[in-house]
């Protein structure tokens, strides 16, 4: 990914410094910031319009950037994870009891993902975390599904938009529950 190379520095400035950024994902162009930035996550409520309840999505690079979001969990959840990751399959999982509301939405789970996408993948990978990911939208609308239509659609108000051509789903990625096998959203 050579000529990416200052795109995902300048990327991984923003989020570093509190920003929000946009880039690709598995099937729609994601909105994201540091998950432990209040006010970057603020602000992506805001772009969405979004209501705080629903909490967010957090990507990784691998399983060690999302250990501190997680409660510990068994081996049947472990291989149900490994399964399926990294790719476009993301798990609600119990949460730790301390991570902040606004990823949880306030409830005792949270939503995780270790993302296939080089561009994602190589964000986490950059700036050494999990990140945040929802849509770039706002709510009730379509997700945008280039650099250009995040421009086009939210102009100003995201910091950074990573190019790069979202991957082959023609929808957003299945949410399953890691405890009960349920498909809360279908892929």
């Amino acid at each position: 990914m050579p000529e990416l190379r200052w795109p995902l520095r300048r990327a991984r400035e923003v989020v570093w410094g509190g920003g929000v950024i946009a880039y690709p994902t598995e099937a729609v162009y994601g909105l994201g910031c540091d998950p432990l930035e209040r006010d970057a996550a603020a602000r992506i409520l805001a772009i969405k319009e979004r209501d705080a309840a629903k909490g967010f999505i957090l990507i990784a690079a691998h399983m060690e950037q999302l250990l501190p979001f997680l409660a510990p969990l068994d081996k049947i959840a472990h291989e149900k994870l490994r399964a399926s990751w990294p790719g476009p399959v993301t798990w609600v999982v119990p949460a730790a009891h301390d991570i902040p509301l606004w990823l949880s939405g306030g409830r005792d789970t949270l939503a995780v993902r270790i993302t296939a996408h080089p561009v994602a993948r190589a964000l986490c990978e950059i700036t050494g975390m999990a990140l945040v990911s929802t849509s770039a939208n706002r709510s009730g609308h379509a997700s945008a599904r280039s650099a250009l239509q995040v421009k086009i659609r939210l102009g100003k108000e995201v910091d950074f938009v990573v190019p790069g051509a979202v991957g082959p789903q023609c929808r957003p990625t299945e949410i399953r529950d890691v405890l009960t096998d349920a498909v809360l959203r279908a892929g």
